[in-house]
C-alpha cells in the first residue's frame, strides 16, 4: 500500500514538476518546450525531491522556517548530486548555473535554490494533503494505476537511455581532435534521432565532454 502510495505520488509530482519547467521555459523562452531527460510529460528529479520532503519533513511542518530552509538543503543536495551523477554516465552536461550568482560548480544556485523551499512548502501544506486526500482510494485500484505508470516509465527509461548511449558510442568512434568532424558527426545524428533533438530543446545549455577534450579515444 505504501510503495504504491508513495510511487503514484512521485509520478504526480514529476508531471507537476515537467508543467513547472515548461511554464518557465515559456516565460523566458517564449516558446514551449518540452523539458526533462525523459520522452514523457515529467521529470522525475522533481518527484524524487517531493517524496524527499514528504517523508523527511512531514513532521516539521508546524515550523516553517525550518522546513523552508531544510527543503532548500534536500533539493540542492538532490540537484548537486543528479546532474554529478547524470555527466560522469553520459560524459554530458545537462544543465549549468555558472553564468548565475552564487552557484556551486555550476550545478546548483541561490537563483532556484529559493523556488525550491517556496515550492516545498506549498507541496507540504497545500498540495500533498489534496491527493492524499484522493488517493484514499481501493488498494486494487491504486495497484492498477501503479502497474500501468511503472510500465510508461520503464519503457520511457530504457528508450531515453539507449539513445543517449548510441550517442556516445558514435562520438567514441572519432579518433582525433576534430572539432569540425565532431560537430558534423553531432549534427548528421541529431538529424537521425527526433529523441536527441528533443533533447537538445530541452537542455539548450547541454555541453558533451567529448568537446572538452583536445584528444578522443575510442
Amino acid at each position: 500500500m505504501n510503495l504504491m502510495y508513495y510511487f503514484i505520488l512521485f509520478m504526480i509530482y514529476s508531471i507537476i514538476g515537467w508543467i513547472v519547467e515548461v511554464f518557465y521555459c515559456l516565460y523566458t523562452d517564449h516558446k514551449l518546450v518540452n523539458r526533462g531527460f525523459l520522452v514523457g510529460p515529467y521529470c522525475p528529479i522533481y518527484g524524487s525531491g517531493c517524496l524527499l520532503i514528504i517523508i523527511l519533513l512531514d513532521s516539521t511542518k508546524h515550523d516553517f522556517l525550518g522546513l523552508f530552509l531544510k527543503s532548500i538543503i534536500i533539493c540542492s543536495i538532490l540537484e548537486y548530486s543528479t546532474s554529478y551523477i547524470m555527466e560522469k554516465f553520459f560524459k554530458a552536461r545537462w544543465w549549468d548555473y555558472s553564468d548565475k550568482k552564487f552557484n556551486i560548480n555550476g550545478r546548483i544556485c541561490l537563483e532556484t535554490m529559493l523556488p525550491f523551499g517556496i515550492l516545498a512548502c506549498l507541496v507540504v501544506y497545500f498540495v500533498n494533503p489534496f491527493f492524499s486526500n484522493i488517493l484514499s482510494i481501493d488498494v486494487g485500484y491504486l495497484k492498477i494505476i501503479s502497474i500501468c505508470l511503472l510500465t510508461i516509465l520503464l519503457i520511457d527509461f530504457i528508450i531515453s537511455f539507449k539513445v543517449v548511449i548510441n550517442i556516445r558510442k558514435k562520438l567514441g568512434k572519432i579518433t582525433k581532435d576534430n572539432t569540425e568532424e565532431i560537430t558534423k558527426k553531432i549534427k548528421k545524428i541529431m538529424e537521425s534521432s527526433k529523441i536527441f533533438h528533443r533533447l537538445i530543446n530541452a537542455f539548450p545549455i547541454l555541453k558533451l565532454d567529448i568537446f572538452k577534450s583536445r584528444k578522443i579515444k575510442k
